[in-house]
């Protein structure tokens, strides 16, 4: 498993939880929250929890299940600066 092929199966997903990331690929959840974090501060991926109570109420879930990752990849937007007709730099 490399970070191309995470962010191949993120993408065309567009979320998935990190259970469903592992069990995909065979992989420890520890493993791959490693690789998401790569992704995350790139600012390509999100990490959230399924409910705003998740990991705080009664601790019966598996974290791995709560944990939701969304692609988010920004595309970046040219600026068009226009300089004044008198400017040097043009």
């Amino acid at each position: 498993m490399i970070l191309s092929e995470i962010r191949d199966y993120l993408k065309q997903r567009g979320q998935c939880t990190l259970s469903d990331i592992a069990l995909h690929f065979d992989t420890d959840a520890d493993a791959v929250r490693g690789m998401l974090d790569v992704w995350i501060r790139k600012g390509k991926v999100e990490k959230r929890s399924a409910t705003a109570s998740c990991g705080t109420s009664c601790q019966s879930c598996d974290p791995a299940a709560t944990e939701v990752y969304l692609w988010v990849e920004r595309v970046k937007k040219d600026i068009n600066v226009t300089l004044p007709g008198n400017c040097q730099h043009q």
